[in-house]
């Protein structure tokens, strides 16, 4: 099987502050990529990389930017056109072809048909994000990157948005996503990504994160803390 996301060597700077440090993993199709860490790891940073929305100092990343789709965690939605016209604006944007088929695709994928002809801003904050993703998903991309994709959602809404991902790997597409919610990784993702301070620390299960933690519990949020906290005594021990 060949990957369909391949990070290698990611750098990024701001100044002094080194936001990314020689990041660098694999991703397979159908896998739900969890992205997890603190305040300031740089997930975000990896994931508008990844996205092309900012460029990185070193290291490479395939696909080509147009093969990832991207939903940055405030909508990027015009809220005074429908929800059909925002599909639409961004299909001519990636250059889709049959523009009308697309969004009536999309629509029809993410279940937003019966809101197509609605202004996003009367919309909820979980049909909102739905139209969000599907924007990520108008130039039918094989890979799929959302940060913090149910930050602002309710808990059925936040269901309902994880069986619609679910869907999309089952389908074959890769879909990587941050959260600062580990019991979504625990419960969605295949595999997990710790960052801190710009590093990959970990890549693996998020079963294997739990028992590299040391606890000998199954809680995901607990293992997290902890393995944060060794890593940083290994970190002040080694200086």
């Amino acid at each position: 099987m060949s990957h369909a996301l391949q990070v290698q060597g990611l750098t990024k700077r701001y100044g002094q502050l080194t936001a990314l440090d020689d990041v660098g993993f694999q991703a397979d199709p159908g896998e739900l990529v969890a992205l997890l860490g603190p305040n300031g790891a740089g997930k975000t940073t990896l994931l508008s990389i990844l996205a092309g929305a900012q460029q990185a100092d070193a290291g490479t990343v395939q696909p080509d930017r147009r093969l990832i789709g991207w939903a940055p965690q405030q909508p990027a939605l015009y809220s005074k056109l429908t929800v059909a016209e925002n599909l639409a604006f961004f299909a001519r944007l990636e250059g889709v072809p049959d523009v009308e088929a697309a969004v009536a695709g999309m629509l029809e994928q993410t279940g937003l048909a019966e809101r197509a002809r609605e202004q996003v801003g009367r919309l909820s904050g979980g049909n909102r994000q739905r139209v969000n993703v599907a924007i990520g998903l108008i130039g039918a991309p094989a890979v799929l990157v959302l940060d913090e994709p149910t930050a602002s959602l309710d808990p059925a809404q936040r269901e309902r948005l994880w069986l619609f991902l679910a869907g999309l790997a089952r389908a074959g597409r890769t879909v990587l996503f941050s959260t600062h919610n580990p019991s979504e990784a625990q419960r969605h993702a295949t595999r997990a990504l710790v960052l801190d301070r710009g590093r990959l620390l970990f890549d693996g299960t998020p079963g294997l994160l739990v028992e590299r933690s040391g606890l000998g519990g199954g809680d995901l949020e607990q293992a997290l803390v902890a393995f944060l906290a060794a890593a940083g005594e290994q970190d002040a021990q080694s200086q």
